[in-house]
């Protein structure tokens, strides 16, 4: 077994259970952030890989594909909880806080691009990967220019 997969398999489900458990889990708003970095890490991890394959800087492997976008529509619900009042920092900006409806709404958007973008790569249909990849990484780039420091 590969290195990443039995460090996925550690990680998954310690999210996923994590998952269900209220804001009010996080005893230091340094929790929250580091939560919510890591739930981000993980994501951005698998979908990276999706974006190499959609670029041609790595083979296309359905099955992987597939692997990979499972994963990243399941840790998108994930960090949203850990963004709460009084977990300002990290690479998070103000405007997570000061317009959090804006905030809020993007993050629905990208779960609801990486669902069907976790879609299409079930299907193992290469072009509807690619189109649902560049709607996500949109949804993406839309939240990171709202709401991440460079």
């Amino acid at each position: 077994m590969k290195l990443k997969h039995i460090v996925l398999s550690a990680l998954v489900p310690t999210l996923l259970v994590s998952a269900g458990v209220a804001f009010a889990q996080f005893k230091k708003p340094e929790d929250a952030i580091k939560y919510r970095q890591s739930a981000l890490t993980v994501m951005a991890n698998s979908f990276g890989k999706i974006g190499a394959v959609v670029k041609g800087e790595a083979p296309f492997n359905k099955d992987e594909v597939a692997k990979n976008a499972a994963v990243v529509a399941m840790i998108s619900t994930l960090p949203w909880q850990a963004f709460g009042p009084g977990t300002e920092g990290g690479n998070a900006l103000p405007e997570v806080w000061s317009d959090n409806a804006k905030f809020k709404s993007a993050s629905e958007k990208m779960q609801l691009a990486v669902a069907n973008l976790n879609t299409a790569a079930q299907s193992g249909d290469q072009d509807a990967i690619k189109k649902a990849f560049g709607t996500a990484s949109q949804t993406c780039k839309g939240c990171h220019d709202d709401f991440k420091k460079k």
